[in-house]
């Protein structure tokens, strides 16, 4: 039997299928599975190398370290966990690491390297993503107990200053992140200076080795246009322009500005202009602010400052400095004071004492932020520990985290964030 619809009919059923279907439609699609989110993304580490003395240094010299140790740093809390230590160097008590991470180089503190009595500078390849170490070559550093190197901000050139050899030296950087032999070696003379400075803090009788030229720190400028270098046994900062061409180094205009007789420059720090340097004195305990000029490498003082608070008595040799990424604050390391001076900069880079914090360890060295700023690391060499502050930014205010991390006479930091 055939069943008659009119068109009224046929249109308002067909309407009611339609919207059925639809409704049906809505149904399945808040019933479908929902996407699956995206895989997280690969989060980077960071990385830590602490180096420091090992039993192979000089006399007087040996400690408790046994090369350059890697630790992951927790970037919430700043805690240090091991993961390897690189053994085969001999008192590597500074290192640094080339600008992209692919390189790292670390000299070692020693004089019987080779028959000439000099120290040696190894150069490493860095694994990226572990932070693993491979060696590459290791040659002379151009004189004996080499105490610092740095990278010429062009990355050519390994900067080495060699403390007891009274030299510093250029170090050519291969293709493949190895070293060739040093392309220049300048010996620095001058006259004997005293063993202590007539502005000691009171009390003080802690002496620097004035007896020759021994060149502690050695880097160039923002620009890259000078090399600076602080002796701290003939008190003068050298300033030279380097033939990028050669690996010469030569003279500026002034060659050398004397410091305070019997202060002994030690490091220093420039802001991120290039138009001022923070000279740190090891023996007096003093920062040096000076004017300096990026276009003729001229240095005039503006100020210098004591590292210890006033009511201070007692022996103090100051030891590392480190400014701020924002240059507002400056901090300083002061060894037999077991102390960490902070300060703040005026607006004409002059710095104001406004904190004195103990390093809960005993002859804080090295300092060094890790790569956020957020924390500051402080190797203490006869605790054999290191030590780690939270830096309050806005205020510039170190907070003790209790942290300690366990390393044989620690005296030097490098940080990198690792690849993923």
């Amino acid at each position: 039997m055939k069943t008659k619809l009119s068109r009224r009919s046929f249109a308002l059923g067909t309407l009611g299928l339609l919207g059925a279907g639809h409704a049906h439609a809505q149904d399945g699609a808040e019933k479908s599975p929902a996407v699956p989110p995206p895989p997280p993304k690969p989060v980077s580490r960071t990385i830590c190398f602490v180096g420091g003395y090992t039993k192979h240094a000089p006399p007087g010299g040996a400690g408790n370290g046994e090369g350059i140790a890697v630790f992951e740093m927790d970037r919430d809390t700043g805690v240090l966990t091991p993961v390897t230590t690189f053994t085969d160097i001999a008192s590597p008590s500074f290192i640094t690491l080339s600008k992209d991470k692919r390189f790292l180089y670390a000299l070692s503190e020693i004089d019987d390297f080779n028959k000439d009595g000099d120290g040696s500078v190894t150069a490493f390849a860095v694994d990226r993503k572990t932070g693993s170490l491979k060696k590459l070559n290791t040659i002379s550093s151009g004189g004996a107990v080499p105490a610092h190197l740095s990278i010429h901000h062009s990355g050519k050139f390994v900067l080495v200053a060699n403390y007891m050899g009274g030299s510093v030296a250029v170090l050519p950087i291969r293709p493949d992140g190895s070293l060739g032999p040093a392309t220049d070696v300048v010996h620095n003379t001058g006259p004997r200076q005293p063993e202590r400075a007539a502005d000691n803090p009171q009390g003080n009788f802690a002496v620097s080795d004035h007896s020759g030229a021994h060149p502690h720190m050695i880097q160039s400028d923002p620009s890259g246009k000078y090399v600076i270098a602080d002796d701290a046994g003939l008190d003068r900062v050298y300033v030279w322009t380097l033939d990028l061409a050669n690996g010469k180094l030569v003279p500026a205009k002034t060659p050398y500005y004397d410091m305070t007789p019997g202060s002994a420059p030690r490091h220093f720090q420039f802001n991120r202009a290039g138009t001022l340097i923070y000279n740190l004195c090891e023996q007096d305990s003093k920062i040096v602010v000076s004017a300096f000029d990026p276009q003729t490498g001229a240095i005039n003082n503006l100020q210098s400052v004591s590292t210890v608070t006033s009511h201070f008595r007692g022996s103090t040799l100051a030891a590392e400095i480190l400014i701020s990424a924002d240059d507002r604050y400056v901090y300083a390391s002061n060894r037999l004071g077991d102390s960490l001076a902070v300060f703040k900069a005026g607006d004409d880079g002059t710095l104001t004492l406004q904190d004195e914090t103990w390093m809960h360890a005993d002859y804080g060295r090295a300092m060094m932020f890790d790569p956020s700023g957020n924390f500051l690391f402080c190797a203490n060499q006869r605790s054999d520990a290191v030590t780690s502050f939270k830096v309050d930014k806005a205020s510039g205010q170190l907070g003790f985290t209790e942290n300690f991390t366990p390393v044989g006479s620690p005296t030097t930091f490098a940080f990198m964030d690792t690849e993923v």
